[in-house]
């Protein structure tokens, strides 16, 4: 992990994925015509849809060259479709398969918690998937048959980009008139600062929500290891590269406590300024509250942070008054399951007949697959490398967002990956976009892009390389093991012999 926001070889904005869509469609748009909506993420779509292409003609981002921040961008607008569509749209509705349909007056109901993955899932594969919670947002916003939304959010697992990219979509989505009601029985200040963008917010009286401020830990098993005759030795290019550390140090160097006190700052100031700016309250109240300790739920709803203690059935039973649903049957309901197979050119958005390939790279960089693996997790080098190649020789795809969540990993892999990327953009407009994460592998991928998208709670840097090796030397005493090398060659012995330091 290297010095937060250290970007030298790519110009450097935020906004992610909606950002990425204003940089194609205003400084490469006189390379290539109107783009596809449908083959994008959602908040591409939108953007494109509202901006349009610009007509002026700029010469293409060089690597390194500077360039004005872009602004931050909606992650979708909602825009009053034509009579035509509109006609269209209640045709499809009416011969849509079983599968897909939905009641009229329904509310779409998702729950957050957990992983939320980068990546699309099929209708077989369980779990969240981010590009699928995004579209869900804003084909609830355009959908006549959806009167709201409800979101149960619980713990997560995922990392602040994804928590802000999810934020931006429920802040849009109300912008379409619609409910959005959130419930949080238990969680803390990720979860909030997700539910805090809901026009209301309920918990249950015996409710959860731990909002005590922010920690960073990391534990260091040098100490540990040398007890027993273990001496790992561990090499870098980087000051900042705190990977190894754990194994080779027994405490925090100067450069990761100044590291992750920025990263810290970083998060906390943002949650701070968000949380302040929803309630209309000064950053000082919202800190001063956090700095209280310990409090019951009750307080919550007393000073404003949620609307009021209600169980979830009692949530349920006020939303069928709001839609209207005067039967004794139970509130009309769609998951976020069933929703994520209804399609956006059902519902008159989308469309277009020159495409952007969106190529997704999340997960630890790998080389080859193992022999002995059986999934295809990660990002894998040559598996990787075909899809690039496979969209620059197309001629249907007219640019290119290559969305990277990933903490790094083999350091040939990810400079395999970067030429070709660098290929890729020689043909096409290349954009990088980063989700939670894009740290050493993973930002030397993005470096190969002329442009680099972000959130502004994203993780990346993380630049240098390390090595390392256990000296089993004094273990080898201990427990009177022997082991001989015979050898040729003056350095032959340098990976081999794990008896001896690396110099």
């Amino acid at each position: 992990m290297a010095r937060l926001l250290v970007l030298r070889s790519a110009p450097y904005h935020r906004s992610s994925l909606s950002a990425a869509a204003t940089a194609i469609t205003s400084s490469r748009s006189a390379s290539f015509p109107r783009l596809a909506r449908r083959h994008l993420p959602s908040p591409l779509r939108a953007v494109e849809s509202s901006s349009g292409a610009t007509k002026q003609e700029e010469a293409p981002l060089a690597a390194g060259e500077a360039q004005e921040p872009l602004p931050a961008a909606p992650a979708f607008v909602v825009e009053e479709l034509g009579w035509g569509t509109q006609l269209a749209v209640k045709l499809k509705m009416l011969v849509a398969p079983p599968w897909k349909r939905v009641r009229k007056g329904s509310v779409l109901t998702m729950t957050l918690r957990g992983e939320i993955s980068d990546q699309l899932k099929t209708r077989f594969s369980s779990g969240l998937s981010l590009p699928q919670i995004c579209e869900n947002f804003e084909k609830a916003a355009y959908d006549p048959r959806i009167s709201g939304i409800y979101l149960h959010i619980e713990p997560l697992s995922c990392g602040w980009g994804k928590a802000e990219e999810i934020r931006r979509h429920i802040v849009d989505f109300k912008k379409s008139g619609k409910f959005v009601v959130g419930y949080m029985p238990v969680g803390g200040e990720k979860e909030y600062y997700l539910a805090s963008a809901c026009a209301e917010l309920y918990a249950p009286p015996s409710a959860y929500v731990a909002l005590y401020g922010l920690t960073i830990q990391q534990t260091f098993l040098r100490g540990v290891l040398e007890k027993v005759g273990v001496q790992p030795e561990i090499q870098r290019i980087g000051r900042y590269k705190s990977a190894g550390d754990q194994l080779g140090r027994k405490s925090m160097s100067n450069e990761v406590k100044e590291m992750l006190g920025a990263l810290l700052d970083n998060i906390y100031g943002n949650w701070l300024d968000t949380v302040s700016s929803t309630h209309g309250k000064k950053k000082e109240e919202i800190e001063e509250f956090v700095n209280s300790g310990v409090y019951q739920v009750e307080r919550l709803k007393k000073e404003g942070w949620i609307t009021d203690l209600l169980y979830d059935d009692q949530v349920m039973t006020m939303l069928k008054e709001r839609v209207g649903q005067n039967d004794k049957k139970s509130l009309r309901m769609v998951d976020y399951s069933k929703y994520s197979r209804v399609r956006k050119s059902t519902l008159g958005i989308g469309g277009g007949g020159d495409l952007i390939a969106v190529i997704r790279a999340s997960g630890s960089i790998t080389r080859t697959r193992s022999g002995l693996s059986i999934s295809s997790s990660g990002i894998i080098a040559e598996q990787l490398i075909k899809k690039i190649r496979t969209v620059r020789e197309s001629e249907k795809y007219k640019a290119v967002i290559l969305r990277i969540d990933s903490p790094g990993g083999d350091a040939l892999a990810s400079d395999l990956m970067w030429r070709e990327i660098r290929l890729l953009a020689e043909s096409k407009p290349v954009i990088a976009s980063m989700s939670d994460v894009a740290a050493s592998g993973g930002y030397y991928m993005a470096m190969a892009a002329p442009v680099i998208v972000a959130e502004k709670l994203t993780l990346t840097g993380s630049i240098g390389v390390i090595t390392g090796k256990f000296i089993l030397q004094k273990l080898y005493e201990r427990i009177d093991f022997n082991k001989e090398i015979l050898s040729r060659g003056r350095y032959a012995e340098l990976n081999a012999a794990d008896q001896r330091p690396l110099r």
